[in-house]
């Protein structure tokens, strides 16, 4: 059997070195736990960072898997298969019908792509070649291709890649006036304002009361798209299947969907209004592997766990624990942690000045929690939906004396 020395020395030898990786190579999981190639046990509260919704080895997910590959794994498009059908229902159905149409790729960045392309075409098919601008907003995370790095307001994601970053305009995330202005400076070139409801990769930071709607408005105002980029708080992450429904008022275009849809494999969506299926007619896109019959099977399984097993409750349950933990331990640390914040299960705990969330970080994965950090200063948790209270109160004791450690 290999080794976390056997593996890492292979992959730094083979692969590509664009990721910061640990010096571990995990071997296996079950639920919320992970063990290495060494054998040592982790709690697991980053999912593969939102994506591992049930855990690891759930019943239910792999039964639907291992029917599925017996059965069928790939068609193409140019067919349809049922699994893909029921899905597309299915989600229309969770947004209450008012996003009736789906179309399915493999990730979020690439249901980002499509949310690009619909939103320029659309303006083209209505004679409005030079509507072309989006409003993002700093520090906002949306993908790494070159349709969506320029949304991504981070500029050092832009450096040397030359993306379209000047069709543009970022402001500050949950400033509305800023929104108006940017509006204002080009009225009748904005098709799209794109946005998080929680800011996930720029430090965990939810949208501030009436913000979304007010967004909502603008658009109307407009004439342009509102796309909600839900690829890390959809799919009952933040307590509701979509973060927007915490808001009344909020009507999107468009929904992008990915991560945890599929549990661990790779699925995104982007879903639309009635009235924007035209847009993208056939041959305008496409992609090989969306939607084929293993992904959608998973992510049909996703689903019928999160209805049959009251998912959505016990988020919520978890969630209020999870707070209340991270607000205790931040105050028994008080030089190093500042406070945490979020919403459901996606939740940051702020680092004080003079200490990066990487520290508490590598802390954690030698206390055997694994976390991510979102942003230079917060520590992000995005465990599994179903995580039990024992695994978080289990996760406090050794994040305790991570914290410890660090000063």
């Amino acid at each position: 059997m290999p080794t976390n020395a056997d593996v890492t020395a292979q992959a730094q030898q083979h692969l590509l070195g664009n990721y910061r990786q640990a010096p571990i190579a995990l071997a296996r999981g079950k639920g919320c736990e992970l063990w290495d190639e060494d054998g040592k046990r982790y709690l697991d509260l980053y999912a593969g960072i939102a994506v591992s919704t049930l855990g690891h080895g759930h019943p239910k997910l792999t039964a639907a898997l291992t029917e599925q590959v017996g059965k069928l794994l790939h068609t193409t498009n140019l067919v349809y298969n049922a699994q893909a059908a029921r899905l597309a229902e299915r989600l229309a159905s969770k947004t209450g019908g008012a996003l009736p149409r789906a179309f399915f790729c493999n990730s979020g960045t690439e249901a980002i792509e499509a949310c690009v392309k619909l939103a320029r075409r659309r303006a083209f098919l209505a004679g409005e070649p030079n509507r072309t601008r989006f409003v993002a907003f700093k520090n906002a995370f949306h993908g790494r291709t070159l349709g969506a790095l320029p949304l991504t307001g981070t500029p050092k994601y832009w450096e040397g890649f030359d993306c379209d970053v000047e069709r543009v305009t970022h402001v500050d995330y949950g400033d509305l006036e800023q929104v108006h202005q940017a509006v204002a400076a080009h009225p009748k070139e904005i098709c799209a304002i794109v946005v998080e409801p929680v800011q996930g990769e720029g430090g965990v930071l939810p949208a501030p009361p009436g913000f979304l709607a007010g967004l909502r408005a603008i658009t109307r105002e407009i004439g342009a798209l509102l796309v909600l980029d839900e690829v890390q708080t959809g799919v009952g992450r933040t307590g509701r299947f979509f973060a927007f429904e915490a808001d009344p008022f909020i009507e999107p275009d468009v929904v992008a969907l990915a991560k945890g849809l599929g549990g661990g494999v790779p699925i995104g969506a982007m879903l639309v209004r009635a009235e924007l299926d035209s847009v993208l007619s056939p041959g305008t896109h496409g992609t090989t592997f969306g939607g084929n019959p293993l992904a959608c099977a998973a992510a049909n399984a996703i689903l019928d766990a999160i209805e049959d097993e009251g998912l959505l409750a016990h988020v919520n349950e978890m969630a209020e624990h999870l707070s209340q933990g991270l607000s205790a331990l931040a105050a028994r640390h008080p030089k190093v942690l500042a406070g945490e914040r979020g919403a459901g299960l996606l939740r940051g705990l702020l680092m004080q000045k003079g200490f990066e969330a990487r520290q508490l970080l590598v802390a954690a994965r030698n206390e055997g929690v694994l976390l991510s950090v979102a942003s230079e200063r917060v520590l992000r948790f995005t465990p599994p939906l179903n995580v039990p209270r024992s695994i978080l109160d289990e996760a406090f004791e050794r994040l305790d004396r991570a914290a410890a450690s660090l000063g």
